[in-house]
């Protein structure tokens, strides 16, 4: 095997042998598993420090972001997205084999103890396998591929419904998800821990705009000839506040258009504004009206599942008469 260099450093009492080797010899050690990678030995190592930030949500304005186990590293190095860097443990070097065909031969591989990867891990039972990785940033020309089918999140604040909306809109074929503050209420971070492991990796696979004001979006959108609606709750429909508002079930939407749908905040739903602004209100009929204690409405997740699969389903149909 050619080798570009090679150093020795102590560890665990030893010396562990460090070798640069050429690319092609690093690409097939890797497809065997045997590569010899760069070994950490101090918790206060640069990469580690990296890895550490990484993966407690701190993603700068360098877009770094970082993913934690087996599955996570899998999508992560099949998304397309650069990956800087993969860190295992000793327990974690198992990983290897599995993922040795999608690594790149410039991606770094690093080694490091079970406790000092436990230092660095956001999860409690940690697998021994991180990985670094940089995002492409999305924008709204991205989203609007094909025929646009959009998710907005609007003041979304639990990572878990962030995470599931981001999973549920990939499943169902969105062509990409943006998220917005509603007034001072931002919506959770989809590449934060929480919300990342909750998307199953979709986040790492579908454009996502982060934090663009719902006025210049809705402004875009109508640019576009993106048809937008505002789901709510479907005892909104009866309220004085609803006024002349037209109000639909998911069934009669035209899903096989452009379509946006606006998904609010947990409690306080969509500002009013956004929901006059929409060309129409969707909501989701319950079986409550007949239950003797009444149901509360779907989580902005549920919601938005239930009309992203009708969405999918109309989409579906269309495609199946045209064949």
């Amino acid at each position: 095997m050619k080798l570009q260099g090679a150093l020795a450093l102590p560890f665990r009492g030893g010396f562990v042998r460090l070798e640069r080797m050429a690319p092609a010899a690093r690409s097939a050690a890797r497809q065997s598993g045997k590569e010899n990678a760069v070994l950490i030995a101090s918790r206060d190592n640069r990469w580690l420090k990296r890895f550490r930030s990484a993966l407690a949500g701190e993603h700068g304005d360098d877009g770094i972001v970082g993913v934690e186990g087996f599955r996570f590293v899998e999508a992560a190095l099949g998304s397309g997205q650069p990956v800087e860097a993969l860190l295992v443990s000793e327990s974690g070097a198992r990983h290897l084999p599995r993922v040795s065909h999608l690594l790149d031969a410039a991606v770094p591989v690093l080694r490091t103890s079970d406790k000092l990867f436990a230092g660095v891990a956001d999860t409690r039972t940690p697998q021994g396998i991180a990985a670094l990785v940089r995002l492409r940033r999305a924008t709204i020309e991205n989203l609007m591929a094909g025929t646009a089918l959009l998710a907005v999140l609007v003041g979304v604040q639990d990572p878990g419904n962030v995470g599931t909306i981001v999973r549920a809109a990939e499943a169902f074929g969105a062509t990409g998800v943006a998220t917005c503050p509603a007034g001072g209420i931002g919506t959770a971070d989809p590449f934060g821990p929480k919300a990342l492991r909750a998307s199953a990796g979709s986040a790492l696979r579908l454009p996502i705009v982060l934090g663009i004001s719902p006025t210049i979006l809705l402004a875009q959108l109508q640019m576009s000839r993106v048809k937008i609606y505002a789901a709510v709750a479907e005892e909104s429909k009866n309220s004085s506040a609803g006024g002349d508002l037209s109000f639909f079930p998911p069934w009669e939407i035209d899903w096989k258009t452009q379509a946006a749908i606006l998904i609010g905040n947990e409690g306080a739903g969509l500002p009013a504004d956004l929901v006059r602004a929409a060309d129409a209100r969707v909501y989701i009929p319950q079986a409550a009206a007949t239950a003797p204690i009444g149901i509360e409405s779907l989580n902005a997740a549920m919601a938005a599942s239930v009309l992203l699969y009708e969405a999918m389903r109309q989409r579906n149909a269309a495609r199946q008469q045209k064949s």
